[in-house]
């Protein structure tokens, strides 16, 4: 892979007294960043720090099956965050109780996701809207643990209220360990691009803790823009980690090397897609990998173009060894039309669309 980006000159990053291996770590997809896929990606190398998809503070605390299937860890999953949602003060503070007992390595608290069902409630982006009370829920979490706490929010709830940076000051008054944010208003939900200046704004708003920028970063040019021209500590990755896992170590070679070494190979792409569908299935057995992996089927086919039929078939899948026989279709076929011109692609991820009420 060719370099024409220099490297940042950084120092590491901290949160708190946790020291992160590397400044690129892995966002929260609701669906999609479960634990067999986080390990699927450790794996490969270069991930500071990997955070749970979204959960609410209550559901945990209820001992929803759905929550602490979200939650579920093992030790090779380190360092790990759990992301909490909520607005009740008391429900957050004993939900990070909870979090630090069962053993991770840090907190975040979501004030950036836009969806209805989780901002009716005056969770996700809601939170900004409302500075008083989430300052002191903020300032209550992080007094009720010793573990550091994040939280990741966007630029504001829309183009005329930008308050993250106001947010970003007060946050650290009460002592977050450092702040991930999103570029993008809640009106905007994932539409348009993120505002580097907006990032940057945030990054100058504080004095000691990093703040880790997020959104739109696919490649190396878009990292390298990022940490060059918003001043922030480091990257969070969602939505380019389902394209390219390897995004973490090659960023994180580029560091260490200038160089970020060989793009992954169709046939790497292939045996991720085995590893992560396997990984699925020793944590929930067949039936359960079968219908989780019918979602991320999609974003595999727009990497390897299997073909209509055989995405078809994915999208139905009903057991491991269907599963492994289609992976070994796909092989025969790359073997016999030969994967030595194939290009990696960049293609776009479906998000949402039409008014976020209805999400």
């Amino acid at each position: 892979m060719v370099n024409p980006f220099p490297p940042p000159a950084l120092p590491p990053l901290r949160l708190g007294n946790l020291k992160l291996a590397s400044r690129y770590v892995l966002a929260p997809l609701a669906g999609y960043t479960n634990m067999p896929f986080r390990l699927a990606v450790r794996e490969l190398g270069g991930i500071g720090l990997a955070t749970t998809d979204l959960v609410n503070a209550r559901a945990l605390l209820q001992g929803s099956r759905k929550s602490l299937e979200l939650v579920d860890t093992c030790p090779a999953d380190n360092p790990l965050s759990i992301q909490l949602y909520g607005a009740n003060p008391a429900e957050m503070r004993t939900a990070a109780q909870w979090c630090e007992s069962y053993g991770v390595a840090s907190i975040d608290i979501n004030m950036g996701c836009p969806v209805h069902k989780v901002t009716r409630g005056g969770g996700g982006s809601a939170m900004m809207c409302d500075p008083k009370s989430t300052i002191d829920l903020v300032a209550a979490v992080v007094e009720a643990v010793s573990i550091p706490v994040t939280v990741k929010m966007r630029l504001g709830w829309d183009e005329t209220s930008w308050s993250a940076p106001h947010f970003a000051r007060e946050f650290e008054k009460v002592g977050i360990a450092g702040l991930i944010i999103h570029g993008r208003t809640r009106a905007q939900g994932f539409t348009g691009s993120v505002s580097l200046d907006g990032i940057r704004a945030v990054a100058e708003a504080v004095e000691r803790i990093p703040i880790i920028g997020n959104g739109d970063v696919r490649n190396l040019a878009d990292a390298a823009r990022m940490l060059a021209e918003t001043n922030c500590a480091g990257i969070a990755i969602g939505r380019g980690a389902l394209l390219n896992p390897w995004i973490f170590t090659q960023l994180q070679r580029w560091e260490e090397t200038g160089d970020p070494g060989p793009r992954a190979s169709y046939e790497h792409h292939l045996d991720f897609m085995s590893r992560h569908f396997h990984l699925l299935v020793d944590q929930r057995g067949e039936h359960f990998a079968s219908l989780t992996f019918r979602k991320v089927a999609n974003w595999y086919c727009k990497v390897l173009r299997p073909g209509r039929a055989i995405q078809q078939r994915l999208m139905f899948l009903d057991s491991a060894a269907t599963f492994d026989a289609i992976v070994q279709e796909i092989r025969d076929a790359a073997a016999v039309i030969g994967t030595a011109d194939w290009i990696h692609p960049e293609p776009t991820i479906a998000v949402p669309q039409g008014p976020m009420e209805r999400w």
